[in-house]
């Protein structure tokens, strides 16, 4: 500044000096108060989440640590034995024992009832009514392990009981069994009289532990 001495250009450059110092101050106070830090947290985290993001996620509730029990397999048809056990005789009929045994390696489940009814043949053609089921003893599920036997106990009606016109009196060759709750039978040599017409002449109980059912009728019907 022409004319101006140099100790005034001096202070006005000291003077200038100080007001920057003091805005960027003021600036920095300003932006420090505008977001003011919570104290004690951190930087927000997925809850579970790990640093290759691999973290399994768990339902409420559930342990992820308690081992899942795996139900044994129902008894298919080729893994069993089905034979007629037991029989007895009573005034007008028969008890008769089916035998369930596990010839393979592994353990099994049977479950209800058995599939039965008379058959004719071969050709196999069903004689009748199948058997009905009864409901006095407790349907449970039965584990059969490799060897062991399990049973149903089967009451025939004999067919001669009945007067010829409503029952109409045909010999068997053969009781068809399916093992509960599969779709391949088994043929047993069997010669009872039942009935071609539609009369009930059989009752089945379901299966149970080996020889447990006892030489009586499951619930009294038939006789």
């Amino acid at each position: 500044m022409k004319g101006t001495p140099v100790w005034s250009r001096t202070r006005y450059s000291a003077a200038a000096a100080l007001i920057c110092v003091a805005a960027v101050a003021a600036a920095a106070g300003c932006s420090s108060s505008s977001t003011p830090a919570t104290p004690g947290t951190t930087s927000p985290t997925t809850p579970g989440a790990s640093g290759t993001g691999t973290a399994a996620a768990t339902s409420p509730g559930t342990n992820p640590t308690t081992p899942t029990v795996v139900a044994l397999p129902a008894c298919p048809t080729s893994s069993l034995q089905v034979k007629l056990g037991l029989s007895e005789g009573y005034a007008g009929g028969v008890y008769q024992v089916i035998n369930f045994t596990n010839t393979s390696s592994a353990s099994c489940t049977l479950y209800g009832y058995p599939g039965v009814s008379l058959v004719t043949g071969p050709p196999y053609a069903q004689l009748g009514s199948a058997a009905k089921r009864s409901t006095t003893t407790p349907v449970k599920l039965i584990t059969v392990a490799p060897g062991e036997t399990a049973d149903a106990q089967l009451q025939i009606v004999d067919a001669l009981n009945f007067p010829p016109a409503t029952c109409h009196p045909t010999k068997a060759t053969n009781l068809k069994v399916y093992p509960p709750n599969q779709t391949v039978p088994v043929y047993l040599a069997d010669t009872s009289y039942g009935c071609a017409k539609p009369v009930q002449t059989m009752v089945i109980g379901p299966v149970q532990t080996g020889s447990a059912h006892p030489m009586a009728s499951p619930n009294g019907e038939g006789q």
